[in-house]
């Protein structure tokens, strides 16, 4: 049935193509072309240079820096008072999820909306988050095989979108966030591990298994509770650490990446004991956790403009839970002195933001409010580039201005590191060679 349901999806995604996919003016990925810019921040160093210049054949950069030389015959483009950047990666989106300011109204649309219907609105989600300079996010929820269709239409290039690791579903206990609460009982079949729902260490691999099997790049799972879910509090641990070790090892043996949504401090502990690779939110976490990533070397992708919408709709009158309003306060009061803490210490931090929670497309406004709290706008930078590429396990492909990698190269006008709101106003994006925009003044 999973399988079954994955084509469907994936036929409604190539459906979307008109009006939606690559375009098709789109520069071809096998021509030569150099791009210039006044600047450029190749996605690991401490600065920009100046000027900046990026050779592009075959989906590939050739050369890259001040000092590279223009090939006879290439195609120069020349993008002015402006920056290029590696492409933007967002290590925590749900681009098969739809936001909106009506709380009552989403529900409803997620319980009537069929899954073609649902696959079509993320094509458009894709869309707009490569537009906005994102070439590549790590998705960490879907339902319905969705993201996996979504994924494959990108890559075999029936849709534009940027380049997806996806997750298939979370994985998380009974009741908890991970699980689809707040209903009646009887009213939904009862949940297990087929799609995410576990209770014990065997279940646990069982369902890392099973996400593997139907297309998963990296494992999701919830240590704790969450902001959005309407039977649980925010911070309390929902997997044993029997649990999270069989999770983590699991997907590990299945050369899977691991990511963990973890607000409260204990359950991130008993993630960071088990080997996560990421702790997503980490709004209530504590010295000792903060401690303990520094350590191993796990990395934080803090999601502030979650937590900023959130407060915004509040803040409008916009109506929530009485339940989830409450637990967003609290996570909000914690995220600022926790995130504060996390880069004092020097703890890796992955740039992600939780698209869905917020508008899509506006994933660059994170950058901002990291800054805000005292990140440096380089290392802002860096942590949607280097960092995120790291974390993702795509180093050796993305994520730096270098010869070898893929051509994924974004334009800001002006100077982001001067001013980071820049990266707000992406008017150029290549990925892999091909330009999906280029609105430069003439």
């Amino acid at each position: 049935m999973k399988r079954r349901m994955s084509g469907v999806v994936l036929l409604c995604l190539m459906a979307a193509t008109s009006g939606h996919g690559q375009a098709k003016s789109a520069t071809p990925a096998n021509k030569t072309i150099v791009l210039k810019a006044a600047r450029m921040y190749d996605g690991k160093g401490d600065a920009l240079v100046k000027p900046g210049v990026v050779v592009v054949a075959d989906g590939k950069i050739t050369a890259a820096g001040p000092t590279a030389s223009v090939p006879a015959g290439a195609e120069v483009i020349d993008l002015g008072d402006a920056t290029l950047l590696p492409g933007f990666i967002d290590a925590h989106t749900h681009l098969t999820g739809m936001y909106s300011d009506d709380w009552k109204q989403a529900t409803l649309d997620r319980l009537q909306k069929t899954v073609a219907e649902q696959a079509l609105d993320a094509s458009v989600n894709a869309r707009v988050t490569l537009m906005a300079g994102f070439t590549t996010v790590r998705d960490v929820g879907s339902r319905d095989s969705i993201d996996v269709g979504l994924r494959n239409a990108i890559a075999n290039g029936k849709i534009a979108g940027p380049r997806m690791l996806v997750s298939v579903h979370a994985i998380g206990a009974t009741g908890g966030h991970c699980d689809e609460g707040g209903y009646r009982q009887g009213l939904f079949p009862e949940t297990g591990p087929w799609v995410g729902v576990i209770n014990g260490a065997d279940q646990a691999r069982e369902a890392v298994r099973l996400a593997h099997k139907y297309g998963a790049d990296i494992i999701k799972t919830c240590a704790t509770g969450g902001v959005l879910s309407l039977t649980d509090d925010v911070d309390t641990p929902q997997l044993t650490q029997e649990e999270l070790n069989a999770i983590v090892d699991e997907a590990h043996a299945l050369r899977r990446k691991t990511a963990a949504h973890a607000h409260g401090a204990e359950g991130a502990k008993r993630a960071i004991r088990a080997g996560i690779d990421s702790i997503e939110h980490g709004s209530f976490m504590d010295d000792e956790a903060l401690d303990m990533m520094k350590q191993r070397g796990t990395y934080l992708v803090p999601t502030l403009i979650a937590a900023e919408s959130l407060r915004e709709k509040m803040e409008k009158g916009l109506y929530l839970p009485p339940v989830i309003a409450e637990k967003a306060r609290k996570a909000i009061a914690a995220k600022t002195q926790m995130f504060q803490h996390a880069v004092a210490k020097g703890v890796k931090i992955g740039f992600g933001t939780d698209a869905a929670v917020y508008p899509h497309g506006h994933n660059a406004e994170e950058f901002h409010l990291m800054v805000e709290l005292g990140m440096k706008p380089i290392d802002a930078l860096r942590s949607a580039a280097s960092a995120d590429a790291e974390l993702l396990g795509l180093a050796d492909k993305i994520g730096t201005l270098q010869t070898g990698k893929l051509a994924d190269v974004v334009a800001v006008p002006g100077d982001p590191a001067e001013n980071i709101r820049k990266t707000e106003q992406v008017f150029f994006v290549m990925k892999e060679g091909v330009i999906y925009k280029n609105e430069r003044q003439k």
